[in-house]
């Protein structure tokens, strides 16, 4: 069956894949300077309609594709920037060759988009799972009007951050840190002068960011200045605790996400004999109760056979391309469809994809059952990763069409158009990065914190605290299972307080924001004044995508100068 026609197009592809190197440049910087990576949806979304009805004679199913196509490589580049930098953190040395990067990427992909063939009709018809980033793509699609003025906000903000990064990172004239000489012994203070953190802090949400910086104060103020002062331990203890309990909480939402969502579901599954075929999608147009026996056993067939080459084909890869054994690599592949699995369940529910916490567990289970070098155990946990932030992006945006009515298979191409270029963009990305700052850049206290990375290498090099690692681990879990967003409590431990705290300043901008924007409306009738907030809150959105995207887009941009000087020098 062929894709409907409008909706896969030759501009749709050439705007997609434009876009999807810009996000994926800019989200592989986000993710390492910031340890976090929001989802780059409805930014995408927004861009896909503005250059579309630019062009003219377009419709919701093309620029929902061309969103897909768009988006598909932000997560790819967090799987990556998540997992593999643990290298350089605990080596100190770039001991990674952009080959080896570029087949952990692919590997990645090519299971994430495998499995998300067979898991969509179940997450999407079957489950009926929120996805609510899906939901608000699609929402945004349907609404919006991404011409005149959304697209003023939008480049206007790109460019004044891309000029202020450019100011600070290139010329200097613009400090990186305010106050950061505040003498706090243990204790890394001040405002991080970004404009994308700023944004991040006003786009996840005031409730989240007021956890982070709850765990930021917990960690911080608690641990390693309230317990060094009262003579419980010096600060250099307090500081592994810290980091050892906001990496158990951080562990524990991912163990919560498994016993809340996953393992029950799996259960039911097996209750009433679920089979591989349930993941199957149906042809458009198409109910199961009319497909022919014969066909199904067809599809049946075909979909074994194509599982059963790309396990092949990406095990062979692993086996030649990255020294792993074969027994790790048929570990890797068959996990891989667990964990995809776990991460369309954890999008779905709640809108959190921790990627890096699926490949970390597989790591732990390839490290237990098999003898794999230690740069390797980065590798496995760097394919999960990225498979399972894939999956993630590809659920989502299936149920965006699944909405609009768009054809999912045409979709499917779009990802993997966008997930294959994004895995060539993000490699050349990180490698140009540890090319001009060094491999010493990345992790706390360094250029890139690289948060995610940090807690993989500390994992697999030993954990400063294993009693606060347990306690973390059980009240990650527990506070995750009773409906708190513990991610962000565990990040706000882990993290230097500077970063928390300019987040949470971001944060403190989206409340003036919206207080100021209610003035505005309060003398306007209830129907102007709900269309009033809708226009407000996107114009919030579109003018804080932008500076997080200009300084992302322009911090890759400085690394590529710096590189480029350096070679010809």
């Amino acid at each position: 069956m062929k894709p409907a026609k409008g909706q896969l197009t030759a501009r749709g592809v050439a705007i997609g894949c434009v876009g999807c190197a810009i996000i994926t440049a800019a989200s592989a910087y986000t993710a390492l300077k910031m340890g976090a990576l929001p989802w780059p949806i409805i930014f995408a979304a927004i861009i896909s309609l503005f250059f579309l009805k630019a062009l003219g004679n377009t419709n919701l199913h093309e620029a929902n594709v061309t969103h897909t196509i768009m988006s598909a490589g932000a997560m790819v580049a967090g799987g990556l920037a998540f997992t593999i930098p643990g290298i350089w953190i605990i080596t100190k040395a770039n001991t990674v060759d952009w080959w080896e990067m570029l087949i952990v990427a692919l590997a990645g992909v090519t299971l994430g988009l495998v499995c998300t063939v067979f898991m969509r009709r179940y997450f999407i018809e079957d489950a009926e799972l929120e996805f609510p980033i899906g939901m608000a793509a699609a929402q945004t699609l349907k609404a919006g009007d991404a011409g005149g003025k959304v697209g003023k906000q939008l480049f206007g903000s790109m460019g004044i951050a891309g000029i202020y990064t450019a100011l600070r990172d290139w010329f200097g004239v613009i400090p990186a840190m305010f106050f950061g000489n505040v003498p706090i012994p243990g204790v890394a203070f001040g405002i991080y002068n970004s404009p994308m953190l700023l944004a991040v802090g006003f786009l996840v949400g005031t409730a989240s960011v007021v956890v982070w910086f709850a765990g930021a104060i917990i960690g911080n103020f608690g641990i390693i200045v309230g317990g060094s002062g009262l003579g419980l331990w010096d600060t250099a203890t307090g500081q592994g605790l810290a980091s050892s309990l906001g990496m158990g909480v951080m562990m524990g939402c991912g163990v919560g996400v498994i016993l809340k969502h996953i393992l029950p579901k799996a259960l039911s599954m097996i209750r009433s004999g679920a089979g591989a075929a349930t993941f199957g999608s149906t042809p458009s147009g198409t109910s199961r109760t009319d497909t022919a026996p014969t066909a199904g056993r067809r599809r049946m067939r075909l979909t074994a056979g194509i599982i059963a080459c790309a396990a092949a084909a990406v095990a062979l890869l692993l086996c030649i391309g990255l020294g792993l054994d074969p027994f790790a690599s048929i570990i890797v592949v068959l996990l891989a469809w667990v964990t995809t699995a776990m991460s369309a369940q954890s999008v779905g529910q709640t809108g959190i994809d921790p990627m890096e916490i699926f490949g970390l567990i597989v790591l732990l289970i390839v490290a237990a059952v098999s003898n794999v070098a230690q740069a390797q155990l980065f590798f496995v946990a760097g394919i999960i990763a990225v498979a399972c932030g894939l999956a993630g992006d590809v659920m989502n945006d299936f149920k965006a069409g699944h909405v609009l009515g768009t054809d999912p298979k045409a979709q499917w191409i779009g990802q993997a158009i966008g997930g294959v270029l994004g895995a060539f963009v993000a490699v050349a990305v990180m490698f140009v990065l540890v090319a001009a700052y060094g491999a010493d850049a990345f992790g706390l206290g360094g250029s890139f914190v690289a948060a995610q990375a940090s807690v993989v290498a500390t994992m697999v090099s030993g954990i400063p605290s294993v009693p606060a690692f347990a306690v973390g681990l059980a009240v990650g879990c527990v506070l995750y299972l009773l409906g708190l967003p513990v991610m962000m409590l565990g990040l706000g431990i882990y993290l230097p307080f500077y970063m928390s705290f300019t987040a949470f300043l971001g944060a403190m901008a989206k409340v003036a924001y919206d207080l100021a924007c209610k003035r505005r409306r309060a003398k306007l009738s209830p129907e102007q004044a709900e269309a009033k907030r809708k226009a407000q809150d996107e114009s919030g959105l579109v003018i804080a995508s932008g500076l997080l995207g200009g300084e992302s887009v322009v911090g890759v941009l400085v690394a590529f100068a710096s590189v480029a000087m350096g070679l010809a020098l």
